[in-house]
C-alpha cells in the first residue's frame, strides 16, 4: 500500500457477504520511527480500516480497529491506555454497532477521545459531504497511524452477471516474484549484489532462491517537476533496459503502469502533467495510446510484458480527479481504454487489475462489482497485502477466496513485504488452483528486506527456497 511513507524510504536507500451485498479499503501513513523497545513491548499503533470508500450518506460506514504491535510485528495484548482519534475532514466517529464496551468522548472541534483495552480499539467513521477524510489515532509512547477515507456521494450500485464456473480464459503460470524497479537507482550509488563472496546480477541471485518472475513499475514522466526521479528512473527508457535483463535472465515479466509521473497508490493518483489539460474521450485517448505504445516500444526490443497491471493500487481510482472512485463510469472508461490498448499492442499479454485491499472483502466486492458491471475485463485480480493496513491472515485467506469463487478469477498477492511463508501458504492452496503466486515489494532494499545493505542475501532469502520447492516444483 504504497507508498505510504516509501517515497522517503527509497530516496533514503467476518462474514462473507451475500453476493448482491454493496459494499465500500485503505490508505494509511505511518508517521516518524518506531521507539526502541524489546520484543513484547508495544512500539506502535496500527490502523486497520474495513471500508475506506463511503458514501457520504450518514450510514454507511467505516470500521476501524486499532492494534498494538512490537517491534518485531507481534501483536501485544497487554496494553490499556488512552487513546485519541484526530479527524481532519467532514467525518464524525461514532461507535461500532454491535461492539459493546466503547466509549468515546468528544474533544474538541476535531478530536474524540477513548481507550486501548487489552491493545485493542474500535471505532467507525460516518460521514454526510463527501470529502478526503484524513484520520490519526495517538497513544503515549507509541508510534501514531493514520489512514485517508474517501468519503463519496452515492452511486448507482451494479451487480455483473455472476460468471459460470469455468478455467481462466489463457493459462496463467505459478509466479514468484519480486518487484525491484528501485534496482538501476541503487546501482548507480554504486552497491554491488554478492553471493557467497561472488559477484552476480540481484536478478541471478533472486533466481537462484526459486524467484521465476519481476515486477516493475513505470512512471508517465519522471523527470517531470514533482515526478519521481530528476533522472528518469522508473521511466520508460530505464525500463527498456530492466525488460531486457528480465527476459535474459528467462524470468517472467509483470509491467506495472502507474500513470502519474509520481507514485500513484490510494491517496495519491495524480494526472501525468502531459495530460494536465484533458478531459472525457480525449483523456481515454491518450491513455490508450500510450499504453499501447509502451507495449510496442517494449515488444519492438523482444522484451513485451507477460502480465499488465493497468493501474497501481486503484481502489480509489486512477488519473484523478477525472477517474477517482467517485466517478465510477469515468473510472472504468479509463481502465477499459488501458487494457485496449494493451490488447492493440499483443493480445497474448495478461491483463490485472490491483487493487490494495487484501483483507478487506466488503470494500474489495464494492470495488470489483462496480468495475466488471461496467465492462472492465481482465484476467487475474492483484492483491496488496500488508498486516499493519490489510487485516490478518485470517481476514486475507478468507478475502482471496470469496473472491476466487465469486468471480471465478485467479488471484495474484502482488505486494506483500512480511509474513512470508504464511502468505504462500494461503495463496497456494486456495481452491481450484485459483492462487497463483505473488510479488514482493522491493526486496533488495525495503522493509523486511532479503538483502543487506551490502547487497548479500541474508537469511530471509532461504524462505523462498522451501516456498519454490513446495509449490513451483
Amino acid at each position: 500500500m504504497k507508498k505510504h511513507c516509501l517515497a522517503l524510504a527509497l530516496l533514503l536507500l467476518t462474514l462473507h457477504p451475500a453476493w448482491t451485498q454493496p459494499v465500500g479499503a485503505p490508505g494509511v501513513t505511518p508517521a516518524g520511527s518506531p521507539p526502541v523497545a524489546t520484543p513484547g513491548n508495544g512500539v506502535e499503533l496500527v490502523f486497520t480500516p474495513y471500508s475506506t470508500t463511503i458514501f457520504a450518506d450518514g450510514t454507511d460506514r467505516c470500521d476501524v480497529v486499532i492494534s498494538v504491535l512490537d517491534r518485531l510485528g507481534n501483536e501485544v495484548r497487554t496494553v490499556n491506555a488512552p487513546l485519541s482519534i484526530v479527524v481532519q475532514g467532514k467525518g464524525r466517529i461514532v461507535p461500532t454497532p454491535g461492539i459493546p464496551g466503547t466509549e468515546l468522548r468528544k474533544g474538541d472541534a476535531s478530536t474524540w477521545e477513548t481507550a486501548l483495552v487489552n491493545g485493542v480499539s474500535r471505532f467507525t467513521l460516518i460521514s454526510d459531504s463527501a470529502d478526503r477524510i484524513k484520520i490519526e489515532v495517538r497513544s503515549a509512547g507509541l508510534r501514531s497511524a493514520s489512514s485517508e477515507i474517501h468519503s463519496i456521494k452515492p452511486f448507482p450500485l451494479l451487480t455483473p452477471a455472476r460468471p459460470a464456473r469455468q478455467a481462466a480464459a489463457r493459462v496463467i503460470p505459478k509466479m514468484l516474484g519480486a518487484d525491484i524497479s528501485n534496482l538501476p537507482q541503487m546501482e548507480s550509488r554504486g552497491i554491488k549484489f554478492s553471493e557467497n563472496g561472488v559477484e552476480k546480477d540481484a536478478l541471478e541471485i533472486l533466481k537462484s532462491h526459486g524467484f521465476n518472475a519481476i515486477r516493475l513499475r513505470l512512471f508517465h514522466n519522471p523527470a517531470a517537476q514533482g515526478g519521481y526521479s530528476r533522472q528518469g528512473f522508473c521511466g520508460l527508457e530505464q525500463t527498456k533496459l530492466m525488460a531486457a535483463r528480465i527476459k535474459k535472465a528467462g524470468m517472467y515479466f509483470l509491467l506495472d503502469f502507474h500513470y502519474s509521473d509520481y507514485w500513484a497508490d490510494p491517496q495519491q493518483q495524480n494526472k501525468p502533467s502531459a495530460w494536465k489539460d484533458l478531459s472525457g474521450p480525449a483523456l481515454e485517448t491518450a491513455h490508450r495510446e500510450y499504453t499501447r505504445d509502451v507495449i510496442r516500444d517494449l515488444k519492438a526490443l523482444g522484451a513485451a510484458p507477460d502480465m499488465v497491471q493497468v493501474g497501481n493500487e486503484i481502489n480509489h481510482g486512477m488519473v484523478w480527479p477525472d477517474g477517482h472512485i467517485g466517478n465510477p463510469d469515468q473510472l472504468a472508461g479509463l481502465i477499459r481504454a488501458g487494457i485496449q490498448g494493451v490488447r492493440e499492442a499483443d493480445p497474448s499479454i495478461l491483463i490485472m487489475v490491483h487493487v490494495a485491499l487484501g483483507g478487506q472483502q466488503k470494500e474489495s466486492i464494492f470495488w470489483l462489482d462496480n468495475m466488471f458491471a461496467r465492462g472492465v475485463e481482465c484476467d487475474i485480480i492483484g492483491l496488496s497485502y500488508y498486516p499493519r493496513w490489510h487485516g490478518t491472515l485470517q481476514d486475507l485467506d478468507q478475502n482471496m477466496r470469496l473472491l476466487a469463487e465469486r468471480y471465478q478469477k485467479d488471484i495474484n498477492l502482488v505486494e506483500y513485504s512480511h509474513k512470508k511463508q504464511e502468505v504462500h501458504d494461503i495463496v497456494f492452496n486456495l481452491p481450484n488452483n485459483r492462487g497463483r503466486g505473488s510479488f514482493i515489494w522491493e526486496p533488495l532494499n525495503t522493509w523486511e528486506q532479503i538483502f543487506d545493505r551490502e547487497g548479500k542475501p541474508n537469511d530471509l532469502i532461504r524462505v523462498y527456497d522451501g516456498i519454490a520447492a513446495k509449490y513451483l516444483k
